[in-house]
């Protein structure tokens, strides 16, 4: 066969003059020092363009189960990502958060990507958490924040697809995992820092009254904030004390890429993550304390090797505090409370993406949410997908496209 058999047949002549011109168009166009991502067609594409269940459960990745150049460019994108650092706020809308000339409004964005269909998957707090971790839809008792410690019992012995335990409770059973879980058994590592938290990997005892949720003088830490406290697979172990500790941790591990974990999920306490309007111990509370507290931690993490060597930072909320609007097709799961307690989901909140794989000053309106972060975790090392993010769109060659 000769090197002619394998040229591609040729596009009518009044498409190639179109792409033609189009090409052009947005050559003269690049010169921008601030450019807005319009999606294509494919990236716009319905959530089943993810892995299947049963793709995923093979461990294949978005690339080898869905096929195509563009799947395949994504995840080429996103093994780049060698450090993923996340961070979660609180309680705030889009608009609320990213509207003004605050360091997360206007400074982090000149810095990264803006994604400003990034959705919230329910109310109140604990459920977002739990999802972001392990792809668990909410149930009532995390849509209620789970005011007393209770073991998640299960009604059926079996998840149902795509990964679900079906029940109601807070503690899921130590057959329900988390990606901490995943990147352990890998051999990759991950820590949880919590502000404030004091003693590591710190909760209630079982069946306990969760005395975190009100904030004190002495202790702003709450155990609702902190997901991997909610799986028998991570506080039943040893390791979940070099796992899951204070956020006074943190400086020493960015001392170099080897000491930085490959995982960082990162929360700061109930006055610095714009939980309280005011603060019980005297300092100031809302987006003002945020935005005080992301100018002290977000440089430090940028300034790390692990972040300059092929970091990625993302920075969200976990709900919006006044809608819950959803995005990707979401869909209340097995355990959900009964229809019209808190909406579809847990509303437009954005997200800021942050990594030298990005372009700088950019604006991206594809939809995304809290599924879709894991899933991008799990794709960028390569992880079986958990849960909802199994049938979520990770972050492609539209974030991670520099």
């Amino acid at each position: 066969m000769t090197s002619s058999d394998h040229r591609q047949p040729r596009l009518p002549v009044a498409l190639s003059a179109i792409l033609t011109a189009l090409v052009v168009l947005l050559t003269a166009c690049g010169g921008t020092t601030a450019a807005t991502y319009v999606a294509s067609p494919a990236s716009l594409a319905p959530s089943s363009s993810a892995p299947s269940s049963s793709a995923s459960a093979a461990g294949g990745s978005s690339a080898s189960s869905v096929g195509g150049s563009a799947v395949a460019s994504a995840a080429t994108g996103l093994r780049r990502v060698g450090h993923v650092f996340v961070i979660v706020l609180e309680n705030e809308n889009y608009r609320g958060a990213f509207s003004g000339t605050s360091y997360l409004a206007k400074t982090l964005p000149a810095k990264g990507q803006l994604l400003t269909q990034y959705y919230g998957i329910g109310h109140h707090s604990l459920d977002n958490y739990v999802a972001m971790i392990s792809g668990q839809a909410p149930d009532q008792a995390t849509q209620a924040d789970c005011a007393r410690y209770t073991n998640f019992a299960p009604a059926h012995p079996r998840l149902r697809a795509p990964g679900q335990a079906v029940g109601n409770g807070c503690v899921y059973p130590s057959s329900v995992k988390t990606v901490g879980d995943q990147l352990s058994a890998a051999g990759r590592s991950w820590r949880a820092y919590l502000e404030g938290m004091g003693t590591s990997c710190r909760h209630p005892r079982i069946g306990a009254i969760d005395t975190t949720r009100v904030p004190t003088r002495t202790n702003q830490y709450t155990t609702r904030h902190n997901p991997f406290m909610y799986f028998h697979s991570i506080i039943d172990k040893a390791s979940c004390r070099t796992h899951d500790v204070g956020l006074t941790k943190l400086p020493a591990a960015l001392k170099s890429a080897s000491t930085t974990p490959r995982l960082s999920f990162i929360v700061p306490d109930l006055c610095d993550d714009a939980h309280e309007a005011s603060c019980p111990d005297g300092r100031p509370g809302g987006m003002k304390a945020a935005n005080l507290w992301l100018r002290t931690w977000v440089p430090r993490i940028m300034g790390s090797a692990a972040y300059k060597k092929d970091g990625m930072l993302v920075v969200t909320f976990d709900e919006a505090d006044t809608t819950s609007t959803a995005c990707c097709g979401e869909k209340p799961g097995p355990n959900s409370a009964k229809p019209g307690l808190t909406g579809p989901g847990g509303g437009r909140v954005g997200a800021v993406v942050l990594s030298r794989f990005v372009k700088p000053g950019t604006r991206n309106a594809t939809p995304y949410n809290h599924y879709s972060l894991l899933a991008t975790i799990e794709s960028a090392f390569g992880l079986k997908r958990l849960g909802y993010a199994a049938r979520a769109r990770a972050f492609g060659a539209d974030v991670l496209g520099r």
